[in-house]
């Protein structure tokens, strides 16, 4: 999965732009999935005295209301977006917010004074209102949400790469950088998606409900070792091909 961050502050036209790539993007046949960041202090997923709300408050972890229209999971704390992601199933993921998510953005402004508080080496466009009156600011293209949204999918499409592990330095450095770097590192042209060691190192998958589990290279190396060391023990045996363990978890 693919994916994209939209940043920019209050009334910059953040909704407005990730609203058109959806619908841009769906009618090129692609499924889209969507974040939404919010830092308003009020806000609550679930209402209180609700029945929902009574189950958390009971000390459930994880609840999921089922309407006549809609699901929702409801889990007593935001999560990170390493958690959310093994939930999203989609070609590519919209993040609205998360400035300090580990993929390409698009900074929505006002002016050029909050491109400046957000600009880094992961922006790959500006849009927002902005767009009305500025066409390239350092280096980087202005495009507007309502009236260039298929050149803006284009930019999308090209840019944006399949989504790195957002994993914690202290437990993944052997690439030499944070995802963060790294994103900022593909999107520069410095390096490319395929150096993140997490999933290509050791060429080791582990999927567990049909969701891909991203493994540090330290566990990585441990099963790695583990099962060519009882394969090696193994007669008629050819370890220079793919191998494949596939196993039902009571």
């Amino acid at each position: 999965m693919k994916a994209l961050g939209v940043i920019g502050f209050h009334h910059s036209g953040k909704t407005t732009l990730v609203v058109s790539l959806v619908k841009a993007l769906t009618a090129r046949g692609l499924r889209v999935a969507t974040i939404k960041d919010i830092h308003n202090e009020q806000y609550r997923v679930d209402t209180q005295g609700k029945n929902t709300a009574l189950h958390i408050a009971a000390g459930s972890v994880q609840t999921f209301a089922r309407g006549l229209h809609d699901s929702a999971m409801i889990y007593p704390h935001p999560l990170s977006l390493k958690e959310i992601m093994p939930h999203l199933k989609a070609d590519i993921l919209i993040i609205e917010g998360m400035k300090d998510a580990a993929v390409p953005k698009i900074v929505c402004a006002k002016n050029s004074g909050d491109i400046d508080e957000l600009l880094d080496d992961s922006v790959i466009a500006i849009s927002g209102v902005i767009s009305d009156e500025l066409k390239q600011y350092q280096g980087l293209d202005a495009w507007s949400a309502e009236r260039e949204i298929d050149e803006l999918c284009q930019i999308v499409l090209s840019k944006s790469f399949k989504m790195l592990p957002q994993a914690d330095p202290e437990c993944c450095s052997r690439c030499g950088s944070t995802c963060y770097q790294m994103a900022c590192d593909i999107v520069q042209g410095r390096r490319e998606r395929s150096e993140c060691v997490m999933d290509s190192g050791n060429g080791l998958i582990l999927e567990a409900g049909g969701r891909e589990i991203a493994i540090v290279p330290f566990v990585q190396d441990i099963l790695r070792d583990t099962i060519l060391g009882v394969l090696k023990n193994l007669r008629d045996t050819d370890i220079s091909k793919e191998i494949r363990i596939t196993f039902q978890h009571d």
